[in-house]
């Protein structure tokens, strides 16, 4: 029997096919992965809604697939449809037998396969939980399950590392800068294909069409790293993790709202510069399948806290891949933090159709003058704003940049917005 691609969403008519989940002749239960697909970077499973035997893929990971196209065929499980959606075996225990590399004959037979054929099969387990043991080079076949029908779940994940590479007495805890990127295999080949292949065609598409120009300066968030460090504790009892991001966020809508030039769109099919009423700030986020650009909706309507929770919110789905289409399209504007990881200054290309975009730098410490005259210390950092020079002048550039730079001078002002 033929299975074909199910409604993927509204408005959603094709979608790439990132990768198979199963192989010729594996064995599959009612709602168990069949395939990863992504629209607009959003990845979604393909569950099977049927039980039987797969026969035939029939696209390759890489190709675009349509809603009603044929992905593969099998073979259905008589006994399963005789029994009402069970075999010999019940569903949960099929899975959980397939969770140890079992096909259903195997379970009726109560025999195993061998372990290279084993190792085609896939621990059931959610999203979440598989691309969080991806990032950490952990295989989910070695991790001790205790949900229903052998599934994995993140706190059978956690319960794992806390006994897996402990390291020696002594050493040090401090997670390794950039560990959520894949930073590759001396001699491998990549295929080019899922989010990677859409971040691909997203930046040529963005430098080919944007005239980019770069405005860089310095900025003293010596008031903004205090305020921060009093704030945190008592938000941290509510629940609220406070980095220096959400008052970033702040700072850029303030500006917006002052240079609406900025926070704007270029339509070349009606040759109109688009300002928006609204403010959508995109969040540049590192994944271990590479950048997605997840959204802050309505910014300007958000206290810090809400930002602070909403930040989280969206980094932690970003990075499980688990965010929908909707919360990774629609910004007006996008801010890339790079300092966490390291480096001073950057040229951030622009998240197109968007006119601007703003990178951060790490924030040091360096001998200032006060307005006194006086020596002291201060933490600074680098501020390197991208602007698309066919919306956006010079001038109108430096506005916004001296805009966002005396807000985060003067943060308590942000606490007001």
């Amino acid at each position: 029997m033929d299975f074909r691609v199910p409604a993927l969403g509204e408005g959603v008519y094709e979608a790439e096919l990132v990768e198979w989940r199963v192989q010729p002749g594996d064995c599959i239960a009612p709602g168990q992965p069949l395939a990863e697909v992504m629209t607009d970077k959003a990845v979604m499973e393909l569950p099977a809604p049927f039980a039987g035997t797969i026969e035939r893929l029939s696209v390759s990971a890489g190709q675009k697939v349509e809603v009603g196209q044929m992905l593969l065929q099998y073979a259905p499980d008589t006994h399963a449809i005789a029994r009402g959606g069970r075999g010999d075996a019940s569903t949960t225990e099929l899975v959980r037998r397939r969770a140890a590399g079992a096909t259903a004959t195997e379970v009726r037979r109560g025999t195993r396969r061998d372990p290279a054929h084993r190792s085609r099969h896939v621990v059931p387990a959610a999203p979440v939980v598989r691309r969080l043991a991806k990032a950490l080079g952990i295989d989910l076949r070695e991790v001790p399950a205790s949900g229903p029908a052998g599934r994995v779940l993140i706190d059978d994940l956690g319960a794992f590392l806390r006994t897996w590479q402990q390291p020696p007495p002594g050493a040090s805890t401090r997670p390794r800068r950039g560990a959520a990127a894949d930073l590759g295999v001396p001699g491998q080949r990549i295929k080019l294909v899922g989010l990677r292949r859409a971040i691909a065609r997203h930046m040529v598409t963005a430098k080919q069409t944007i005239p980019h120009y770069s405005y860089i300066d310095e900025c003293n968030v010596t008031e903004l790293v205090a305020l921060r460090n009093e704030l945190k504790r008592p938000l941290y009892a509510e629940q609220v993790k406070l980095t220096s991001l959400p008052f970033y966020v702040k700072a850029v809508v303030a500006a917006l709202k002052r240079v609406p030039m900025v926070n704007a769109s270029l339509d070349e099919s009606t040759g109109e510069i688009v300002l928006h009423d609204v403010y959508h700030i995109g969040i540049a986020t590192a994944t271990s399948r590479g950048l997605v650009v997840p959204v802050i909706r309505d910014a300007d309507r958000r206290e810090l806290a809400d930002i602070a929770r909403e930040i989280e919110r969206l980094i932690r789905g970003a990075q499980a891949g688990r965010l929908t289409r909707d919360e990774l399209r629609g910004s007006t504007f996008t801010i890339s933090s790079v300092g966490n990881i390291g480096g001073l200054i950057s040229t951030p290309i622009i998240h197109h159709p968007e006119v601007g975009i703003v990178a951060i730098g790490k924030v040091f410490r360096r001998p200032v003058f006060s307005d006194t005259g006086d020596v002291v210390p201060a933490h600074m950092v680098y501020l390197s704003f991208s602007f698309d020079h066919r919306v956006v002048d010079g001038s109108v550039g430096a506005i916004f940049g001296n805009t966002v730079i005396e807000h985060l001078e003067h943060p308590r002002r942000l606490l007001a917005c």
